[in-house]
């Protein structure tokens, strides 16, 4: 396994605790539950997806000469992202609603978060040349609360592009009135959740534990 390799395994790592962390704390919201059955479906390919572009930024970022990515870089990442959606879409036809994404909202979060990831990959591949380890490249690339800030943004960036995807959401008319409702808890829900896990986060690379 190489670096960037390694790097997206952790980014698969976070990503997919805190997929489990929101579903647990949805199961909170149980009308939502009865009434959205194929919602932790749809909760799981969504996180899927993301494992599958945050992974795609990462080896591009490995191949960059500089610490940030030019416009074009970005512009084409954006493009490969919506091949992936393309793919999401796919896997979740059968469900009982449909979903026209709308980029217009969506691009400006994710190319955000698609910059922000392609510096820290960066910064940590730099620290990575001299450190013994991928712990070791963390520690000296981030302090522990910088760390923390970091995963904290990245998450917080990802809740923020699945509300607005749950937006896009046209549910049967008897259910249309829980979009909203439904894109408030999974916002509330996951920036709850991405404050645990980027305190955990930093402990993973602070002491040896693992998420849970």
């Amino acid at each position: 396994m190489d670096r960037t390799d390694a790097l997206a395994a952790c980014d698969r790592a976070l990503l997919r605790a805190f997929s489990r962390h929101t579903t647990e704390r949805l199961n909170a919201y149980l009308p939502m539950r009865l009434a959205l059955p194929w919602l932790d479906r749809f909760l799981a390919l969504n996180v899927a997806k993301e494992v599958r572009k945050d992974s795609l930024v990462i080896r591009r970022a490995g191949q960059l000469a500089g610490p940030d990515a030019d416009a074009a870089t970005v512009r084409e990442l954006l493009a490969v992202t919506r091949e992936i959606d393309r793919d999401f879409l796919r896997q979740v036809a059968g469900m009982p609603f449909d979903i026209v994404i709308r980029y217009d909202e969506i691009e400006p979060i994710r190319r955000q978060r698609i910059e922000r990831l392609i510096q820290a990959t960066r910064h940590i591949l730099a620290a990575w040349q001299t450190a013994p380890g991928a712990r070791a490249a963390l520690q000296a690339a981030y302090g522990r609360a910088d760390l923390e800030r970091l995963v904290l943004e990245l998450m917080r960036l990802y809740a923020r592009e699945t509300q607005a995807l749950s937006h896009s959401l046209r549910l049967p008319m008897l259910l249309s009135p829980l979009r909203d409702k439904l894109a408030h808890a999974l916002y509330e829900v996951m920036t709850e959740a991405a404050d645990g896990l980027a305190r955990q986060a930093a402990g993973v690379a602070y002491r040896r534990t693992w998420l849970g």
